[in-house]
């Protein structure tokens, strides 16, 4: 075996280590949140900017196995708000964080 061939093995072993350990490191249901890509459909209710606070009616929150209703989210960067206006029609990540359910990402439904 030649030294880039090894070379390349032990880059392979290394890099796997290194993502087990990741994966090791992560709180239960993590994976769930960190791999999720799907994306809940809504409609703004209601917005509280000051309190970083935003009520939905949403569908199916797959992560999160809650079934579709109209809540109160806190969302985790008070600016997602500022180009939200009740009505408007968006789609939607959110995490429990500790216990407070909270919307992490935003955008306008296509």
């Amino acid at each position: 075996m030649n030294r880039l061939t090894r070379l390349t093995r032990l880059t392979r072993l290394t890099t796997t280590t290194a993502a087990l350990a990741l994966a090791c490191a992560l709180p239960p249901g993590a994976w769930a949140q960190a791999g999720n890509t799907d994306l809940t459909d809504g409609e703004v209710r209601k917005i509280d900017k000051q309190a970083g606070k935003l009520t939905l009616k949403h569908g199916l929150i797959k992560n999160l196995d809650m079934p579709g209703m109209t809540m109160v989210f806190v969302v985790k960067d008070k600016a997602l708000l500022n180009k939200l206006q009740a009505g408007d029609k968006i789609r939607f990540r959110a995490v429990n964080d500790g216990g407070k359910i909270t919307v992490t990402q935003i955008e306008a439904a296509k």
